[in-house]
């Protein structure tokens, strides 16, 4: 059994995590907030972009096939797949969900004869993607925490136009989607061709009561504004993803740190009643050597 001050080092030990576990979550409760209020005002921004980016396709008709992230190429040689995981840990398996999953779809692509192209947001997919011997072609990393819309342009930018260029056939996002803090779904999106991403039908309106479409006139003409629109979309889609991704990260992270103090306390009542037992046993050891040495004196 271990001594009585060894079993005290170890409670104030284990006191000291359990401070530094209830300050991050308490950090990560107040940074959800924040990205949760973000996600509230970003989704309606961005179930418009792809109404409208669907809405003008249709009406563009055969010349929304020349656009370039419109045509779907001949052949799906080489796919691109986007993680998008967190900068930092100490959040479970938020991260972990992502890798598994991501590598689970390229060695999907694999044996269906295709190559996967790998690209990753995020210290933890960057390194665990490395680790693995997994090329990357685009790597983004630091701004995790709190994504910029100038960090989704950027990671659009080196996608688009590496599918315009022919070096990618197909772009597939894969990001945990935001229910809530105890909850964070795996979600894997088509990004790349648009046709597949958006012209088959917004999953979101699925479900919604079919409706007369009204009439819209566009000016400039739809084939112009897909132009514009199109590039946003993708920008504000790869936006979204890191936006939810950012609040999964945190309510993630805000569940580990609870569930982390919670043992904790568990761990430092144990601890006690093995302190206890320990004063006891030595207390019990003093009186009979006491009463062995009263009774060698008579």
């Amino acid at each position: 059994m271990a001594s009585q001050r060894d079993v005290k080092n170890r409670i104030a030990s284990v006191k000291n995590i359990q401070k530094i576990t209830r300050a991050m979550e308490m950090v990560a409760a107040a940074r959800l907030r924040r990205a949760e209020q973000r996600i509230s005002a970003l989704r309606p921004y961005a179930r418009a972009i792809r109404r409208m980016t669907h809405q003008a396709a249709e009406v563009a008709g055969a010349e929304a096939a020349s656009f370039p992230l419109l045509r779907e190429h001949e052949s799906e040689r080489n796919v691109g797949l986007l993680l998008i995981t967190g900068d930092r840990g100490l959040a479970g398996g938020f991260n972990s969900q992502i890798i598994r999953a991501g590598v689970r779809a390229g060695t999907e692509l694999v044996e269906g004869g295709r190559t996967p192209v790998w690209y990753a947001t995020g210290r933890r997919g960057v390194s665990s993607l490395t680790f693995r011997g997994r090329d990357l072609s685009g790597s983004y990393t630091g701004f995790t925490d709190r994504p910029s819309y100038a960090d989704a342009r950027g990671i659009a930018k080196d996608i688009m136009d590496a599918y315009v260029e022919g070096k990618l056939d197909r772009v597939d996002i894969l990001y945990n989607s935001y229910l809530s803090p105890l909850t964070q779904e795996v979600t894997r999106e088509t990004l790349l061709p648009l046709s597949q991403a958006v012209l088959d039908g917004d999953k979101e309106d699925e479900g919604a009561p079919a409706g007369p479409k009204a009439l819209v006139e566009y000016e400039p003409e739809p084939d112009k504004l897909l132009q514009r629109l199109v590039p946003d979309y993708v920008e504000i889609s790869i936006y979204r993803a890191l936006i939810e991704s950012t609040a999964g990260f945190f309510g993630a992270q805000m569940t580990a740190m609870r569930n982390a103090s919670e043992n904790a306390g568990t761990l430092i009542e144990e601890y006690t009643l093995q302190m206890n037992r320990a004063r006891q046993a030595e207390i019990t050891q003093e009186i009979m050597e006491v009463v062995a040495g009263a009774e060698g004196l008579n």
